[in-house]
């Protein structure tokens, strides 16, 4: 690998930092400390900082002569979730915890920007967006709806996550779609309730209930083309109080994971489809929404060529994987190349015990031994795309 120097020489600063945003963890929107704390480090660097941008965002500005302009973005916010590990800088906040790596995150573009502003490799202009609210709130969207793109123009937007069972120093990628939509659905079936013992005087909506998940197991395997992927599952099913009472009504939840925008339409149009015929048959009623969360994020070509070509300086052409596989999780980085073109990156966290354990557990922890490898990459990047 060939880090930075300036990084091994931050090391414990940065390693002390994250430390510190990992024991103070702050959920979407209340990123106040947070916020706080990167928009005061990012002044020192002598950056023009803007805070207050999507509520409890911070944007900072790299300029340096003409030339285009770029952003790099990094979440800040954490989980709602008790944290079981021991360490001495786990949470003091009780039920909150970071644990998807937002606090290495936001450290390792935050050593970027100090080694940016330090040494001013780059020529035009260098937006470091420090995001809020990433975790299932749409923080992306609501920073562009505070007119991030236009307050802070810029010609293309990076963005880059951890991976833990991908080793420390080694990155992956795709071009076009890499991580899925996500969507949610509620049904509610009203039938009519009744003794056990007398179902025909009934309109019984277990019954619908149970016919229609088996139903919708067949919108993705009969509707899309086996050559495509998407994952529809339901994953709540509330009614009935008692042994001998059939209910009045069954709510039904669940999610839908796709790549492709087009999937969309499908998709709602025959779960809709499905609860009308199963609704006819049964002599009920039965009634459907659908939240649209995140959409697909799909990373273009050219941008995506850059970011390979920047991996490639920092840890060599064998540790960078250009054509992994798409994941099935969502991110609302999407939001932001719905707008912009632009890419997404993983970094690896590290295998087996240090690094390995999977995000969203409460025993994860973001690997320091990833902080250079990713800080140098913001570096080498900005210098493919801004060059002197």
């Amino acid at each position: 690998m060939k880090t930075l120097p300036f990084f091994d020489d931050h090391a414990q600063t940065y390693k002390d930092f994250r430390r510190d945003l990992h024991a103070h963890p702050e959920t979407a929107f209340e990123e106040v400390r947070t916020a706080k704390l990167i928009a005061d480090k990012l002044t020192s660097f002598g950056l023009e900082v803007t805070t207050g941008i999507g509520r409890t965002g911070v944007v900072a500005a790299y300029r340096k002569g003409d030339g285009p302009a770029i952003g790099l973005r990094a979440d800040m916010d954490a989980l709602d979730i008790y944290e079981m590990n021991d360490f001495a800088h786990k949470s003091t906040n009780a039920g909150k915890m970071h644990g998807c790596g937002h606090d290495g995150h936001s450290t390792m573009l935050l050593a970027a920007a100090h080694y940016i502003a330090e040494h001013k490799p780059v020529k035009g202009t260098v937006y470091f967006i420090f995001q809020p609210a990433e975790e299932n709130e749409g923080g992306a969207a609501t920073m562009i709806e505070d007119g991030l793109f236009d307050r802070f123009p810029m010609q293309a937007v990076f963005g880059m996550h951890n991976m833990p069972g991908l080793a420390v120093g080694k990155f992956a990628v795709k071009t076009g779609p890499f991580l899925a939509a996500f969507e949610t659905f509620d049904i509610t079936i009203n039938g009519v309730g009744g003794h056990s013992a007398l179902p025909h005087f009934t309109k019984d909506p277990i019954v619908a209930a149970s016919q229609l998940v088996s139903a919708l197991q067949t919108v993705v395997s009969r509707n899309l083309d086996p050559m495509k992927q998407a994952v529809l599952s339901v994953t709540k099913i509330n009614g009935g109080t008692a042994y001998n009472v059939i209910p009045d009504s069954v709510k039904i939840a669940g999610s839908l994971r796709y790549f492709e925008l087009e999937h969309q339409d499908l998709l709602e149009s025959r779960i809709s489809d499905i609860c009308r015929g199963i609704a006819e048959s049964n002599q009920l009623e039965i009634g459907i929404s659908f939240n649209q969360g995140y959409p697909p994020l799909i990373n273009e070509d050219e941008q995506t060529r850059l970011a390979v070509d920047a991996m490639k300086v920092v840890v060599g052409d064998n540790n960078v994987n250009n054509e992994a596989d798409a994941i099935l999780g969502s991110e609302d980085f999407a939001f932001m190349l719905l707008n912009k073109p632009g890419c997404y990156v993983l970094i690896g966290n590290g295998t087996g015990v240090e690094g390995g354990c999977m995000i969203h557990n409460p025993h994860y922890d973001f690997n320091d031994a990833a902080m250079a490898v990713g800080a140098t990459y913001w570096v080498r990047l900005c210098e493919r795309l801004l060059p002197c």
